[in-house]
């Protein structure tokens, strides 16, 4: 197949402010739910450490129900990675240098909200925040770099999480109002393409991960989501307003990418709700302006009842994206049968295990060809363009005695996804971006270690929180360079 990437396809790469960042508590950042939470591994959870009312101190797994009067604490002998992360606050500018030296297009990158406003609920932002973020800007408009700027990548400030009791109160609407209309007025020329929330379907996802969740915290899920979504239209109504050249967007995990395990009607009829619950039901709000016909359905089988405000539905119709994005790392299957071997690893469960892929070393399987399924099956059903903007392989890098770094894996993997996505843009699907993940390694979200690499940089930081954050190209970073100068035709 002759090279099907149209001229002007962003490539890129995606990262996240506190996965990357540091500097926690300099110049003004105020604390995130990640700034209070532990390393974890494969194995053993994330744990939450907080302090009750009495003064006593303990920990809650990050996927366990803190109580409401826990407020976040940092302890010591607790090791919190995302505090000094591989230090991007300090090292942006050497970091977008290898961006650019690697050909990037577009660089996807978050801002923290408790930079900009330390507690959420402040009436004038913190000026080193703005500046810092101005810098980042302009560092990489003079390499011709396109920002893409995720709004909230689960960094909501602690404050409001803690205090207000998170976005299930509605009065955080408001608050999200303020931060984007600074962003939007503050950035105007230097940014273009926005996201709202990062994988904002997260939110039900996650009910999978804590059995027998008190159906109150249920209940706050689902409101919480809807509360976003309406503050989404307004941010995308009110970037519009601010400036008519914004292209705002929004990020949905995982794609509709559960396979039936077995042509079993039941299994058939299983995965489609799955893709329903997990992906359409949040992307049709964002992209389509109104709640799906299934979701009734959800409501009633979850026992919930989603509050909306005056004026609710007419605010999502009016404020739907201008693009969709997704994050695409593997598939799943499900099925009704019992005894069946399920993958994932640790305190990821990711359904029954599929007999003709292969995994990673955390448990994930490996699909290009899923990719290309998913591609299509979102842009047939919205038919606006579409990024993708997380993909890539968490894996053990090994740094030898001359200091290269051999990743023929991650190679491996881009180049078979880089494929699919050609076939998919072959199928006619209106893809414009690829901004793999961790393009710089940076500390995991699911498990906060430094060892589960993405990145075709190495970063010299380790597990314990040790290493000098001294940048290494890895062999896939110059395999990705001439991915780039080819726009996608060169995959040896």
């Amino acid at each position: 197949m002759s090279n099907v990437f149209p001229v002007g396809f962003y490539w890129g790469g995606a990262t996240a402010a506190n996965q990357c960042e540091g500097a926690w508590n300099v110049d003004g950042r105020g604390p995130a739910r990640t700034d209070v939470t532990t390393v974890g591994t494969a194995d053993s959870p994330r744990y939450i450490t907080v302090r009750m009312p009495d003064g006593t101190t303990t920990k809650f797994s990050q996927f366990t129900p803190v109580p409401k009067e826990a407020r976040g604490a940092v302890l010591d002998g607790e090791y919190y990675p995302n505090h000094e992360s591989i230090d991007f606050y300090h090292h942006y500018k050497e970091d977008i240098a290898l961006f650019a030296e690697m050909g990037f297009k577009m660089f996807r990158m978050s801002i923290s909200w408790s930079r900009i406003f330390p507690k959420g609920i402040e009436e004038e932002p913190n000026q080193a925040g703005l500046d810092f973020y101005r810098s980042v800007f302009e560092e990489l408009k003079k390499y011709d770099i396109e920002p893409l700027v995720t709004i909230s990548h689960y960094d909501t400030p602690l404050y409001i999480e803690e205090e207000l009791g998170g976005w299930s109160n509605r009065e955080v609407i408001a608050l999200y109002d303020r931060f984007t209309e600074v962003l939007f007025r503050e950035y105007k020329g230097l940014v273009k393409y926005w996201l709202t929330f990062n994988e904002i379907n997260c939110a039900l996802m996650t009910l999978k991960f804590i059995p027998n969740m008190p159906h109150t915290m249920v209940q706050d899920r689902y409101q919480s989501l809807h509360n976003q979504f309406v503050a989404s239209a307004r941010a995308v109504k009110r970037a519009h307003e601010i400036d008519p050249e914004y292209l705002v967007g929004c990020m949905v995990a995982g794609g509709p990418s559960a396979y039936p395990l077995t042509c079993d009607p039941k299994d058939i009829i299983a995965a489609q709700i799955e893709n329903q619950n997990s992906f359409w039901y949040s992307a049709d709000v964002q992209v389509r302006g109104a709640y799906p016909a299934f979701a009734k359905r959800m409501w009633e089988h979850d026992g919930v009842t989603v509050e909306f405000g005056e004026g609710d539905e007419e605010i999502l119709r009016s404020g739907t994206v201008d693009f969709i994005t997704y994050s695409y790392y593997m598939t799943s299957c499900v099925t009704t049968h019992e005894d069946v071997e399920m993958s994932g690893k640790g305190n990821l469960v990711m359904g029954a295990k599929n007999p003709y892929l292969t995994y990673s070393d955390w448990g994930w399987s490996i699909d290009p060809d899923g990719l290309r399924y998913t591609l299509n099956e979102i842009y047939g059903r919205y038919q606006i363009p579409v990024m993708v903007v997380e993909n890539g392989l968490g894996a053990i890098d090994v740094v030898e005695e001359d200091g290269s770094i051999h990743d023929p894996y991650r190679i491996d993997y881009m180049r078979e996804h880089v494929r699919a996505m050609g076939e998919a843009i072959a199928d006619g699907v209106d893809l414009i971006a690829y901004t793999p993940w961790g393009c710089i390694d940076l500390v995991s979200a699911s498990t906060g270690e430094m060892h589960k690499r993405y990145g075709m940089i190495y970063v010299d930081r380790h597990d314990d929180g040790t290493g000098s954050f001294e940048r290494r190209r890895k062999d896939s970073f110059f395999w990705y360079k001439k991915c780039i100068e080819s726009n996608g035709e060169d995959l040896d």
